[in-house]
């Protein structure tokens, strides 16, 4: 059977390039290895983290609250419960993918996709009859897996990766997570509201070194004051798995034993077996496609987008990648530019966002900053809600008032971002700092808190 594109991965960017394809009228086939739609994201990554982590802030917002003082000081989720919350989740965006693929005729087909010439497939699963594809260009959205060293034995009942995490029976007494990027801090803030014992063990110096350092330093504070011990510039040797715990034995001499170990340093591309390398597409050592800046591999009509190309990493990021090279395939001529620039969303507790640069960026490329400051402590909806811990923190150029950056910290930072994301990416004059004190916020909201940063900043700067 022959289709116009044929879309490889059913997350995020798979759904995104799908679901343009068939709107512009191209006929589309959707691959998915798995028995149900949404890949990595929806199963075991995205999703079923972010809907732990809100039943747990759900409950570690009643414990600061007075109105249940005495209540809730006791009560300890179960954590097979909160799984089962995360399936029932789960199960609607599986639904919804669905009945988006059915609306809109994308044929979908189940199994694993294998190249057998720059235009024909090979589908073959263990529960249907072996497909084989052609089309006119393909996308490959695969996305990516837990980086496994072989030297470390992940099919001990104590030794997991973020996936297998949720698959627990219950939470451990103690836990260490090995690697201190987005995905071992989410977790570390998750587990520590459930007062199990955390050691984030980080291979750098610092945390998440890509973000402000104000920002950083901030959750540092917040994660031990929530009782993980953080412990920086440490590497592993080995993992020594017993029947009773696990003991990782760093290369300072350090043996941190707990009873489990979430091993969360590195992702890998799921390209192998594809029969990709037989057609000239380069791939690095941890499974990740080669592109240009259009997302083209060597083979020209045969894209590959999200994860399974390396950074960032991100649904959004990969969605909107799935879009453009949609709209690229079915029109070649379309003028749309792929905005490169996009906020980050970490959900630790508190949240954190940033968009554009950081005081660190901007004081290396010797650019004349000012910096405007809200703090959550002094927003009237935030001391409402019991949100206090945090701020807004804006940089702008001193001379021509252009906003340079945004770095949030504290609840809700992933939706306030983009308040300031709209107006940063104003073309013109339109993207100064002067728009957040020139317009009205409503009273009381946590979009307030840009009005006050400005004002903080402008105050600063004259």
């Amino acid at each position: 059977m022959h289709f116009d594109v044929i879309v490889i991965g059913s997350g995020p960017g798979g759904e995104g390039a799908a679901m343009k394809l068939a709107k512009s009228g191209c006929r589309t086939a959707l691959i998915e290895r798995d028995e149900r739609m949404g890949g990595s994201s929806t199963h075991c990554g995205t999703i079923p983290s972010k809907v732990l982590r809100h039943a747990i802030q759900l409950l570690a917002d009643y414990r600061k609250n007075p109105l249940f003082k005495g209540i809730t000081e006791h009560i300890m989720p179960d954590y097979t419960a909160l799984l089962h919350n995360v399936e029932r989740v789960v199960e609607q965006q599986v639904l919804q993918l669905n009945r988006y693929c059915e609306r809109n005729h994308i044929r979908v087909y189940h199994g694993h996709a294998n190249f057998i010439d720059a235009h024909q497939i090979k589908i073959s699963s263990r529960t249907q009859d072996e497909y084989r594809l052609t089309a006119d260009a393909f996308v490959i959205a695969t996305g990516s897996r837990p980086y496994h060293p072989q030297d470390i034995d992940f099919n001990h009942p104590r030794i997991h990766d973020s996936t297998s995490i949720l698959q627990l029976a219950h939470a451990p007494d103690s836990l260490s997570i090995y690697g201190a990027g987005v995905i071992g801090c989410e977790y570390a803030s998750i587990f520590c509201n459930l007062d199990v014992k955390v050691n984030l063990v980080n291979t750098r110096d610092r945390l998440l070194s890509f973000l402000d350092d104000e920002i950083t330093d901030a959750l540092s504070y917040h994660l031990r004051d929530q009782g993980t011990v953080i412990r920086n510039n440490e590497e592993y040797v080995r993992v020594e798995a017993r029947n009773d715990a696990v003991i990782l034995h760093c290369r300072s001499g350090k043996k941190i034993k707990t009873d489990m170990l979430l091993w969360a340093n590195g992702r890998t591309g799921n390209s192998d077996n594809m029969g990709l390398k037989s057609l000239g597409i380069e791939i690095d050592s941890r499974g990740c496609i080669e592109v240009d800046v259009n997302y083209q591999t060597k083979c020209g009509h045969i894209y590959a987008i999200g994860d399974v190309i390396g950074a960032p990493g991100l649904a959004s990021a990969s969605y909107d990648q799935g879009r453009y090279v949609a709209a690229k395939i079915a029109d070649p001529q379309v003028d749309w530019q792929l905005d490169r620039e996009f906020p980050t969303g970490i959900y630790t507790s508190p949240e954190i966002s940033s968009l554009g640069k950081t005081e660190q960026e901007l004081t290396a490329e010797n650019i004349p900053y000012e910096v405007g400051q809200a703090n959550f402590s002094s927003i009237a909806r935030a001391q409402i809600a019991g949100h206090t811990v945090g701020m807004l923190k804006l940089l702008f150029h001193r001379g021509t008032l252009e906003m340079l950056g945004i770095h949030c910290f504290g609840e809700r930072a992933s939706e306030i971002i983009h308040i300031g994301q709209a107006v940063m990416t104003r073309p013109g004059k339109g993207n100064t700092i002067r728009y957040f004190t020139e317009t009205t916020f409503n009273y009381p909201t946590m979009a307030e808190a840009y009005r006050v940063a400005a004002l903080n900043g402008l105050n600063r700067n004259f």
